[in-house]
């Protein structure tokens, strides 16, 4: 009896360490509290589709199921996205990062967890310039492009519509200071007048100071670098309110229905640019999310499905949840050569990876990573008609 005792126990042990190994966390770490926190739960539903997929598909490694750790990184708190981050990690365990989303938390992140825990870090939505030389060790990687090309495409719109001068109101953090600076210069550049770049803080309830300076200097219209439930809405109500100005460009940060919906018909042909494109892997991920429930059409919803998706495949890629291992395959299914995958393929490329096969992996935002871990990308020029951010063109 006692031997039938004992080795009842020690299967119990052994079949609770397989289920134990049959699941791989991923941290998914964005700002659900804060200035984009309208946002981030379309982001984080796709990242978790992906996941979903993979899950559903029993393909990945022995059949393991991928579960998805949320953490909360406020989108301008650096301490607590600090310790949101050191909690998935260190008591967690997850194998990987999905985020952060604002650029100023994800360098945070990076420089003070991830990186010297060996964790990849893949952010659909951080795009400060200066990430592109972090010292990530090769740990920091986005699908989202840099603002140095995003400041380039929005200033030739601006320009386009035949704007000649421009003041430039930012959120005053990296996010902000990149896009303002790579704006500033490339509309310079093209012989337009920037007449005052002033910083704004978020989280004031009266931005009257703010929007008087922005308004003496006399400009054509104004331009906003900010957080779409933040300081940069509060910007243009005091600009509109106050009659300071009624022409209004933006970039993604501000791109979110809240905005339209809490500022109404005076954002009417105010023009946004937002990563994103019009190509055969974004309309497929609009179609795949319909069919699980979920909203696909936002900012950032794709690039956080790819993200995922990348990680996962790297994952099969190395045959091992190990971090370094990651890393090291992370790049390979991001880039030819290898069958191109879209978003509902996943199942698919893992079998493949499985089999010994290669991948490239095309996703819902045309994903294609420089050397340093980054994507080129492509912008859409939106515009505010009826009520609603409408696709003009894909730059």
């Amino acid at each position: 009896m006692r031997k039938i005792m004992m080795a009842s126990a020690a299967m119990a042990m052994a079949l609770a360490a397989t289920t134990a190994s049959a699941e791989i966390k991923l941290g998914v770490i964005m700002g659900f509290t804060g200035p984009i926190e309208s946002l981030t739960p379309g982001m984080a539903a796709g990242a978790e589709q992906a996941m979903k997929e993979v899950t559903d598909s029993g393909m990945l490694l022995d059949g393991e199921t991928v579960t998805p750790v949320r953490g909360d990184s406020t989108c301008v708190d650096a301490a607590a996205a600090t310790a949101a981050a050191e909690r998935l990690i260190t008591s967690d365990g997850v194998a990987a990062i999905v985020g952060a989303d604002c650029s100023g938390v994800t360098t945070a992140i990076a420089n003070n967890v991830a990186v010297p825990n060996g964790v990849v870090m893949v952010s659909p939505s951080a795009t400060s310039p200066a990430l592109t030389t972090i010292d990530d060790n090769g740990y920091f990687f986005r699908v989202a492009p840099s603002d140095a090309r995003q400041g380039q495409v929005l200033a030739t719109i601006v320009k386009e519509r035949g704007v000649k001068s421009v003041a430039i109101s930012y959120t005053n953090n990296d996010y902000g200071k990149g896009l303002a600076d790579a704006f500033g210069g490339s509309f310079t550049g093209m012989g337009g007048k920037v007449e005052i770049t002033a910083a704004h803080e978020d989280g004031k309830a009266d931005y009257s100071a703010e929007v008087a300076a922005l308004a003496a200097a006399g400009a054509d219209a104004l331009v906003v670098f900010g957080y779409v439930d933040q300081g940069g809405k509060g910007i243009i109500q005091t600009s509109l309110d106050t009659g300071a100005y009624d022409m209004f460009f933006m970039a993604d940060g501000m791109v979110g229905q809240t905005l339209i919906d809490a500022i109404g018909s005076g954002l009417t042909g105010s023009v946004a640019t937002l990563p994103g494109s019009d190509s055969p892997g974004a309309a497929k991920f609009l179609e795949i999310s319909a069919a699980a429930g979920n909203d696909g059409d936002g900012p950032f919803r794709g690039e956080s499905y790819d993200a995922a998706a990348l990680i996962m495949l790297a994952i099969q890629a190395a045959g091992t949840p190990d971090r370094a291992a990651i890393q090291a395959k992370l790049m390979d299914v991001a880039n030819a050569p290898g069958e191109r995958i879209y978003p509902g393929e996943l199942g698919k490329a893992l079998k493949i990876l499985a089999s010994g096969g290669e991948v490239d992996y095309v996703g819902a935002s045309n994903v294609e990573l420089t050397d340093v871990g980054e994507a080129s990308g492509s912008y859409k020029e939106l515009e505010v008609m009826g009520g609603k951010f409408e696709t003009k063109s894909i730059r």
